[in-house]
């Protein structure tokens, strides 16, 4: 045999190694897992020996940690393993986790993304962004002070989000000369309080994240213990995936694959159960079913699909299916409604408004959803259920909520997936909080639309107009009325069919029970703007005139409205000139105190932005402005 051939087997062996090694590594499973407790429990320093333990860090870096660990001073004079994962500069300054750090390595059995979750209370949300895709969670306390408020408080979260997998890990043993009765203790404390909220089992251990007892093999400091090391539980314990699997099939659509007149797809990842070429399925909300023909992948096609799989699905009849639906096995569909009871974690530092709507996103599933009153509270600490009128940043409430339009659902203790969701603030884009649903209301299921034979362009018709809304909106005393009032006036004149929706008379009747806070502004301008899209229905020009003070609920009315048949109107008067008119006397008693939530005194107007059309009051009189609103009005028309 030549040199040449000696290299050129040399090579085929080092490839075949290398094409197996990929291959064995390509089809680990994957464990994401999170660590959790309270200040300084010493979950970074966990993360960071497991880092360490499992040769997941290079040679740069150990020197980088060694040094930095120097500058720090550590307990012992040794690594500071907490430093590999507390990369905010405030975190380093302060020895304390902020944000959520995730952090990825792998052993020769299993791959794990762990997420490093902050340990004080004003960053429990935080803590829930890293337990929402989590398998396990690896509840840390500090040997020296047992079980404390925010270690029931993590764990009653965790089981809340639907971690089942649970891990008391006992650390620092060697600052309590690995103590067994010690252990034992706070073992018993943690075991009453996880029955009490229902967890029903967890693995306990002792360990030190800082010497390593029980990271990686058994330590000779507790020859009393004989469980498990905490890597060999995390390389062995069932996660989500396996389970999923079991479970009917679910695929939320994504994407509708049409890359050509000749194939026609659709995208997305499989949450649950399995699927094969040949399965009859259900497309929801609609119902529509068909036969699953080809299972698409990057690789080509497969003959199976299982929950973690991202595919393509094609179907043997041209049906009606695109983002936001569900595809599901026929027999065994989720459930579709459009009113739920839920549980809500409030991660903004604004309260809930009752009755805002805001965008729900579940799945790949996004519609307007609105809060009712929460029924209560939860008290983490107590288990108490507490009666509140909103919820404020980090609290936990039950409530019900509706969504403008059905949407496809599982009880999320069933599917996380099609029973987890968040709630967006419609201006800000913030996710304000982070919900789980329960299940559907009666009320829900037994009321449904009335198909009516007249349909909103016949009555449109009828008038020989085109509907619109009007909606004037300003401070009080701004002219409003006065404005509104002429442009019915002149719209009548012209043989319009119109009705005028007046801030102060809808408080007479429709609005009598509210007042003037802003959950009741809220609803208030909520039941305007159902009445007008009602109007609209009728083939009516709706003219409203309402402070409105609240982007988003303007926002709201403007949905309601088909597009193109929303006019906002801002009415712009300087706060000083409204005073100044202040015909009711009410700028007065707002200012000496015996007005409350007066807008532009002790309650904000929040001007539109970008109006269809602006009237500076200041410059034009009414009857100029009643003109010009007619003329935009008629002339989309």
């Amino acid at each position: 045999m030549s040199g040449d051939d000696v290299i050129y087997k040399v090579d085929d062996l080092i490839a075949e190694d290398i094409d197996q090694y990929l291959e064995t590594h390509q089809h680990k499973t994957m464990l994401r897992f999170i660590t959790c407790g309270s200040v300084d429990d010493g979950k970074s320093t966990l993360i960071g020996r497991l880092l360490y333990d499992s040769k997941m860090i290079f040679e740069d870096q150990l020197a980088a940690l060694e040094s930095d660990s120097k500058k720090v001073g550590t307990q012992m004079g040794g690594i500071d393993f907490a430093l590999l994962v507390d990369g905010l500069a405030a975190e380093r300054e302060q020895g304390i986790t902020i944000d959520v750090a995730y952090r990825f390595f792998n052993t020769e059995k299993r791959k794990f993304i762990v997420a490093d979750c902050p340990g004080h209370e004003q960053y429990t949300r935080n803590m829930i962004t890293g337990a929402s895709t989590a398998d396990l969670a690896v509840i840390l306390i500090d040997a020296r002070k047992g079980v404390l408020v925010q270690t029931r408080r993590h764990s009653y979260l965790c089981h809340l989000i639907g971690i089942r997998n649970i891990v008391l890990a006992v650390n620092k043993m060697d600052l309590v000369d690995y103590g067994q009765a010690t252990y034992e203790r706070i073992v018993a404390d943690y075991a009453g309080f996880a029955r009490s909220i229902g967890i029903e089992g967890f693995t306990a251990m002792p360990i030190s994240g800082y010497q390593g007892d029980n990271i990686t093999a058994l330590s000779e400091n507790t020859p009393w213990y004989s469980g498990p090391t905490l890597m060999e539980h995390l390389e062995t314990v069932e996660v989500n995936s396996a389970r999923d699997a079991e479970k009917a099939f679910r695929l939320p659509v994504q994407w509708v694959n049409r890359p050509n007149l000749d194939f026609r797809g659709f995208a997305g990842l499989v949450s649950t159960g399995s699927v094969k070429p040949g399965d009859e399925v259900r497309v929801l909300p609609s119902g529509k079913t068909s036969t699953v023909t080809r299972i698409v992948t990057l690789d080509g096609d497969i003959e199976e699909a299982v929950a973690g799989q991202s595919v393509t699905l094609c179907f043997a009849d041209e049906i009606d299916c695109s983002r936001g639906n569900v595809i599901a096995v026929s027999d065994n569909p989720p459930q579709v409604a459009d009113q739920f009871e839920t549980t809500l974690v409030w991660m903004n530092d604004e309260p809930l408004h009752v009755g805002r709507a805001y965008w729900l996103k579940l799945g790949t599933q996004t519609v307007s959803a609105t809060v009712q009153h929460p029924k209560y509270a939860i008290n983490v600490n107590t288990l108490e259920h507490t009666a509140v009128k909103t919820l404020e940043l980090n609290a936990i409430g039950v409530a019900e909520l509706t969504t403008d339009k059905p949407i496809v659902f599982e009880p999320y203790a069933e599917n996380r997936t099609l029973g987890g969701f968040i709630l967006i603030d419609k201006i800000t884009n913030a996710t304000v909080a982070a919900g789980m649903l329960h299940f559907s209301l009666r009320r829900s299921q037994n009321v449904h639309w009335q198909a009516l034979d007249i349909s909103r362009e016949a009555r449109a018709d009828l008038k020989n107009q085109k509907p619109a809304v009007l909606w004037f909106t300003g401070l009080s005393g701004s002219g409003k009325s006065t404005i509104a009032n002429l442009v019915e006036k002149k719209l009548a004149r012209m043989n319009r069919h119109t009705f005028l929706l007046d801030g102060d008379n809808v408080r007479h009747g429709l609005n009598k029970d509210l007042g003037f806070t802003e959950a009741d502004r809220i609803e208030n301008i909520r039941r305007v703007g159902e009445v007008a899209k009602l109007m609209t229905d009728a083939g009516l020009i709706v003219i409203s005139a309402f402070i409105s003070p609240f982007r988003a609920e303007r926002e709201m009315v403007r949905t309601l409205i088909p597009e193109g048949e929303f006019f906002e109107v801002f009415i712009d008067t300087p706060l000083a000139v409204a005073e100044e008119r202040d015909v009711k006397g009410l700028y007065r008693k707002a200012r000496e105190g015996t007005l409350k939530n007066f807008t532009g005194i002790d309650s904000p107007y929040e001007a539109p932005v970008s109006p269809e059309i602006r009237i500076d009051t200041t410059r034009t009189t009414p009857e100029e402005a009643a003109q010009l609103i007619v003329d935009t009005l008629l002339g989309d028309a």
